[in-house]
């Protein structure tokens, strides 16, 4: 027995979310001795992995095969993993307080921030989110339809990673996507896109770009599209090079020089252009019904109040016709049924992990606790939740030696099952989606493709053999 009277083989813990700060908290609970501590996992989806499944670009095998470590980390014996089950309907807070030690939510960023510019509601003016869970099948964008033909000038705004994916994405040739598991129907949009000039714009400078060194230098390697950029886009302003030589951030330096290095290569023929600009936002999105052009202010940078490099805008004003328009200006969270929020940051409020009922006070929800970009926001690469998320399962740990942990009347596997059992029939385990991950592996080695995915939720159930049983059907 433990000090607070608690079965050390009875604790368990809910995360909410499979993506990879759920998966770094599970696996830490799962490495404590004492106590011992079982650890549900919760999906909305069929399919575990969140953002990595459903987020990183179909030409980044490398990095998605972190799955490997989840799957590894799934495999233990104190864990188990319930898909299509969706919290705050199938079960609730409540639920899971009367059958758990501890929740923690890892439910990431869901959704875009906005421009908050006239135009921005357009016929083909898109949030990149929308974009990027469509070609990667995601089933909550499977209905997009994305249609590329007569597009032949496109604008990402953004300078991110995922600005990155989307730009390679559309400057890829089918040959390239073909061997990824992109969704069939991207491929085949892909494949008749009339694309030809794609505009990756930054409010700030190049120094202030918030894309990985590996992700620009990709655009420079592309089978059938030129990067172009200007000398004036490329070079630094006063500001820059001072705090760039006084912040010593290689990677920032190492991307102006990736940067740099493009601005003689010049036109080579290819079919497609990338095109960077820096210091420029868009004020507005000009059309009728669909998107014909944005205007975009030049901007300088000034130094803040606290020492920060900001964007102003200036009276210089100009007009890009574009045909369609991808925003990539962050990710936010969105709020979960009965659980604090605090709504400016699109995060819920915590105190190194541990839920806070607001935002500017210092009460504790307890036995509730948050990992990942639902907690810090949306900042960092896959490896940055792995501290994130021992930091907040450390809390739980202090909170449990502490004895102020949730204090369930029906912490037994049994229990779960059977609630389970009544609310959802129709819940996913591990096993069942080794099953889906097989036939999906399956289906793209018979054509010469990594993976063939299911993009609905219906055809996944249907192949795992989970389709609900009809009753009172009429013959």
């Amino acid at each position: 027995m433990t000090e607070n009277g608690a079965s050390a083989t009875t604790i368990r813990v809910a995360i909410i979310g499979s993506g990879p700060s759920g998966f770094y908290a599970a696996d830490h609970l799962l490495k404590q001795s004492e106590p011992l501590i079982h650890v549900d996992m919760y999906e909305r989806l069929p399919t575990p992995f969140g953002l990595v499944r459903g987020g990183v670009a179909p030409d980044h095998e490398k990095i998605k095969s972190v799955t490997k470590l989840y799957s590894r980390i799934a495999a233990h014996e104190r864990f188990s993993f319930y898909g299509n089950i969706e919290f705050g309907s199938d079960v609730t807070r409540v639920d899971l307080s009367d059958h758990y030690h501890g929740i923690i939510y890892a439910v990431g960023a869901q959704t875009d921030r906005k421009l908050g510019i006239p135009g921005e509601d357009l016929r083909n003016s898109y949030a990149a989110t929308e974009f990027v869970g469509w070609y990667n099948g995601h089933p909550d964008y499977h209905d997009y339809d994305f249609d590329l033909t007569g597009i032949k000038r496109v604008a990402v705004i953004g300078v991110g990673n995922v600005a990155m994916d989307v730009a390679r994405i559309l400057g890829r040739t089918t040959d390239e996507l073909y061997q990824t598991d992109i969704a069939d129907y991207a491929l085949d949009a892909l494949r008749h896109s009339e694309v030809e000039e794609i505009y990756v714009l930054g409010r700030r400078g190049p120094a202030q770009a918030a894309f990985s060194n590996p992700e620009i230098k990709e655009l420079g390697e592309m089978a059938d599209a030129d990067i172009i950029v200007d000398c004036d886009d490329a070079s630094l302003d006063e500001l820059s090079a001072t705090h760039l030589k006084k912040a010593r951030d290689r990677s920032a330096i190492r991307n102006v020089k990736i940067l740099q290095s493009y601005v003689d290569r010049g036109l080579t023929g290819k079919s497609r252009r990338i095109i960077m600009r820096f210091l420029v936002s868009p004020t507005e999105i000009i059309g009728d019904d669909n998107v014909v052009a944005m205007k975009i202010v030049k901007n300088e940078l000034y130094l803040d109040e606290h020492g920060n490099l900001r964007p102003r805008a200036t009276d210089q004003f100009e007009i890009l016709p574009v045909d369609m328009v991808f925003r990539s200006v962050g990710y936010r969270g969105v709020p979960l049924p009965d659980v604090p929020f605090y709504d400016r940051w699109g995060t819920i409020p915590n105190d190194r992990g541990r839920v806070l009922t607001r935002h500017e006070g210092r009460e504790a929800l307890t036995g509730n606790y948050v990992a990942g970009w639902i907690k810090r926001g949306p900042t960092g690469i896959i490896g940055t939740n792995k501290p994130d998320a021992i930091e907040t399962v450390d809390c739980f740990l202090e909170d449990y030696a502490a004895g102020n942990v949730l204090q369930p009347a029906h912490a037994s596997e049994a229990a779960i099952i059977g609630l389970l059992q009544a609310r959802k029939p129709t819940y996913i385990t591990f096993d069942d989606w080794k099953v889906l991950d097989e036939i999906e592996l399956g289906r793209g080695k018979a054509i010469g493709r990594s993976r063939v995915k299911f993009t609905t939720v219906e055809d996944m159930l249907d192949a795992m053999g989970k389709t609900p049983e009809l009753a009172g059907v009429c013959k």
